[in-house]
């Protein structure tokens, strides 16, 4: 009896058919795995490696003679060459640490500028100031102009007091400063109602333009201290607590009431590594000094600006902006004697103050023709080149003459006809071959005056039939009698259908107001009054050429293939000269006079006028920054400005040390589309992209927004922000958005009205899509009557409530200034 296992034969030794011998089925299994092979059986696995497991790897003795050996003294080259390298780095960058030390060193960089700030109007920053220049002044000497020498410390200062409610000068002071004080008074008398004690509302606003400013090296004096102890570190524990929040974690407090106490913090001050806003160490600038003015021929005139070149080498082919004024042409570069060297043996050699006057000219350095920078402003574009993409003033009128010629040919047509089914109806005169063709291409060509008198009454009549036949869903089986019910607004004026609009949007305006919505005109065609509109299937994903209809503006204006690329390739033309020749820079922290020419004398007498006040600031400009472009800047409402700010209004752009004078777009900050829907009023509590027409400036900068108040008043801080892009080719559109309301409604199919007022307005936005506020989408299928109705299919079932919407856009542009620089004016 076989069970199934192996067959009979297999097994020599059997007992019994249910009693297989073990031994001689395994040899059994043997034979049959295929003769003399051994099996093969699968590897035990162990917990740990074991000595041969772990030289497995390895490359036996008689195999490595096969084996290419590689050539060590290529890796040891490249070991070498790979150390090497990593040793200059470390070179270049100390090297670059120990310039970067030396220059901004005390002794050696120019006189650093400390300015005084008061957080409320009741501190007395005078007395401070006093009290600095005293511990700093040698009295031997007695010289604090242009900066104040300390032999004790090793250190040159100026000490700036910033005036309390002058927002201007204190700005344009933070914007040169090494080192921020903030004075606070310890028995401070600030508005009780405000959020700090110790700080009034103008030093909260001075604040925050601070830090969109970028802060430099800052700390807090505490002064009006009481004498005794107990009380003295009460009131200064309740200060720190009080102020810390709103100043880096690096700025430390400092009891300033004693000449000890000032004594203490000077000389950390002088070992201490200024902290400077990169914006500023990526141009050469000037604070001046001195300014003064030489009058020239044809109402120009030489602006001399004297002070210290500070950040970077200034080279004398390289274009200035004076802050205010403009930018402008360098002449010479005198390189004057320094007048308050520290590096002086004995006391006599410290010059007076006739001296310091007539400063010793050093070395004078003269522009190359060849090499200087072109003041060039905005293109001037060649009208035979095509770039005027819309039409004169005497095209548009030619074509109006045109036109009127053509609509006053007589056609007979047949009663009742509109102007729509008239284009269509082809006569004999149309099908010669002669001037007829040309009018049938633009519409209707139909004489009104006479036509209307005869046909009035029956006209009129046929209008109301068709009004209300073609109301009628033809495609609905399922009608009600309340959907069947429908206005007559065939006898209603155009002072009743706007006053029925206008009910009709007070109704729906409790439910959701719509910024964007507008209303089709009852006297102008749609289709002519949003000529330049169109629709978008999608804002995020429609293509929309950025070359198409451009203004005429855009033809003076200088754009950029690569704008990334090019920053590189000028900052890396501004290293090479600043590490050119010694001919046409002068090197940092030098004491100079710069001629800058073709300056107007009416701003040059501003100048000299305005310097008693504020610190006028020259800074260097980097190749293509007098260029006219598009700039886009992200910017935020201030929180203290309560007054709308609108598009295209006259705004002042403080961008760095340059001023321009602006009339902007505003445009929502996307970032998941190449477009920017355009917003009529710059709004409080988000950002905000501000599109200008402004001379080129290299990231990165920081905004300060400043806006006129109309009188000859300070103007008013209305948002902050930084520079983000220079493109013309970004697309701000803007939206308006078309409302119509259900009159009939059946299922997915509507009767709308007043969304327009004639069917060929229909017939033309026919292709945009339309959507409800309810979230319903749909299409326009045709018009309805004569009176602007259409009929609209749905993707759902509309409710009587909805309002049927369409939106329409176009590509809006800044608008272009009348003057470019705010003394200009």
């Amino acid at each position: 009896m076989n069970n199934g296992l192996l067959p009979p034969s297999t097994c020599s030794s059997v007992r019994s058919p249910n009693n297989i011998n073990r031994y001689s089925c395994s040899e059994a299994r043997a034979t049959m795995a295929g003769g003399s092979r051994a099996q093969v059986n699968k590897s035990h696995k162990t917990r740990f490696a074991s000595k041969s497991s772990r030289n497995v790897h390895k490359t036996s003795v008689k195999d490595k003679s096969k084996i290419n050996k590689p050539d060590r003294n290529a890796m040891k080259g490249a070991r070498a060459a790979r150390l090497q390298r990593n040793k200059m780095m470390r070179e270049q960058k100390r090297a670059a640490l120990l310039k970067e030390k030396r220059t901004t060193s005390a002794t050696t960089s120019a006189p650093r500028v400390i300015v005084l700030f008061g957080l409320s109007a009741s501190t007395n920053v005078s007395s401070v100031a006093g009290d600095l220049l005293t511990l700093l002044s040698n009295e031997s000497n007695g010289i604090q102009f242009p900066a104040v020498v300390s032999s004790e410390y090793r250190l040159r200062a100026t000490v700036l007091e910033a005036p309390h409610d002058d927002l201007m000068a204190c700005m344009e002071m933070a914007k040169i400063a090494d080192l921020i004080v903030f004075v606070a008074s310890g028995n401070c008398s600030s508005e009780k109602d405000s959020s700090n004690y110790y700080m009034d509302e103008f030093g909260t606003q001075c604040l925050s333009v601070f830090r969109a400013l970028g802060l430099p090296t800052s700390a807090v004096f505490l002064r009006d201290l009481p004498s005794d102890l107990k009380k003295r570190n009460d009131i200064k524990k309740t200060c720190v607590s009080s102020l810390s929040s709103e100043f880096p974690e690096d700025c430390k407090f400092y009891p300033a009431d004693t000449k000890d106490d000032l004594h203490k913090f000077m000389m950390l001050f002088k070992e201490q590594r200024l902290t400077i806003p990169h914006w500023r160490t990526q141009r050469p600038y000037i604070m001046a000094q001195k300014v003064d003015m030489v009058a020239d021929e044809f109402g120009k005139s030489t602006l001399l600006i004297t002070g210290y070149v500070r950040a970077r080498n200034l080279s004398v082919n390289q274009l200035v902006h004076v802050s205010g004024a403009g930018d402008f042409q360098l002449g010479k570069i005198e390189l004057l004697k320094d007048p308050c060297s520290l590096n002086v043996k004995k006391e006599g050699d410290f010059m007076d103050a006739e001296e310091i006057n007539d400063s010793q000219v050093m070395k004078t350095l003269l522009p190359d023709p060849m090499k200087q920078e072109p003041l060039l402003v905005e293109n001037i574009p060649d009208p035979l080149e095509g770039e005027q993409t819309w039409p004169t003033e005497a095209e548009m009128a030619e074509a109006d003459r045109v036109q009127k010629e053509k609509k006053q040919k007589k056609r007979s047509l047949p009663r009742g006809t509109s102007e729509y089914q008239a284009a269509w109806i082809v006569d004999d005169s149309d099908v010669s071959g002669t001037d007829s063709d040309n009018d049938s291409e633009n519409g209707m060509v139909v004489d009104e005056g006479e036509y209307d008198i005869h046909n009035q009454g029956q006209n009129r009549k046929f209008d109301l039939d068709d009004d209300q036949a073609s109301l009628k869903l033809r495609d609905s089986d399922e009608e009600t009698e309340a959907d069947s019910m429908m206005m007559d607004n065939d006898n209603l004026t155009k002072e009743q259908i706007e006053e029925d609009i206008r009910k009709i949007k007070e109704a729906h305006a409790e439910d959701e107001e719509f910024p964007d919505e507008v209303d089709a005109p009852v006297d102008i065609p749609a289709r002519k009054r949003f000529a330049k509109y169109r629709g978008l299937k999608s804002f995020r994903t429609s293509s929309w050429d950025p070359k198409e209809s451009l203004p005429p503006e855009y033809a003076k204006i200088f754009a950029f293939d690569n704008f990334n690329r090019t920053q590189k390739h000028v900052l890396k033309k501004s290293l090479e000269i600043e590490q050119g020749s010694v001919d046409e820079c002068v090197p940092a922290n030098s004491y100079v006079t710069l001629h800058i020419t073709q300056v107007p004398i009416n701003i040059s007498s501003k100048l000299c006028i305005l310097a008693k006040k504020i610190p006028i600031v020259a800074c260097g400009l980097l190749q293509h920054e007098s260029k006219i472009s598009v700039l886009h800047f992200r910017l935020k409402k201030h929180e203290t400005y309560n007054e709308p700010i609108k598009a295209k209004e006259e705004l002042i752009f403080h961008v760095g040390f340059r001023q321009f004078v602006t009339r902007p777009t505003f445009a929502s900050d996307t970032f998941n589309s190449d477009k920017h829907k355009m917003e009529r009023f710059l709004h409080a509590g988000r950002f905000s992209i501000a599109s200008i027409y402004a001379p080129i400036s290299f990231p990165p900068l920081p905004l300060i927004v400043m806006k006129s108040r109309g009188d000859f008043s300070t103007p008013a801080l209305a948002a902050v922000g930084s520079l983000k892009s220079i493109d013309p080719d970004k697309i701000i559109l803007k939206k308006i958005i078309l409302t119509g309301y259900p009159q009939r409604v059946s299922k997915s199919k509507a009767a709308v009205r007043y969304m327009f007022h004639n069917p060929e307005d229909v017939k033309w936005f026919k292709p945009v899509e339309v959507w409800t506020k309810l979230g319903r989408r749909g299409r326009i299928k045709e018009p309805v009557g004569t009176h602007g109705a259409m009929k609209c299919i749905l993707n759902g079932v509309l409710q009587q409530n909805d309002t049927v919407c369409m939106s329409l856009f176009k590509r809006t542009y800044p608008k272009w200034p009348q003057h470019w620089f705010p003394m200009s004016a």
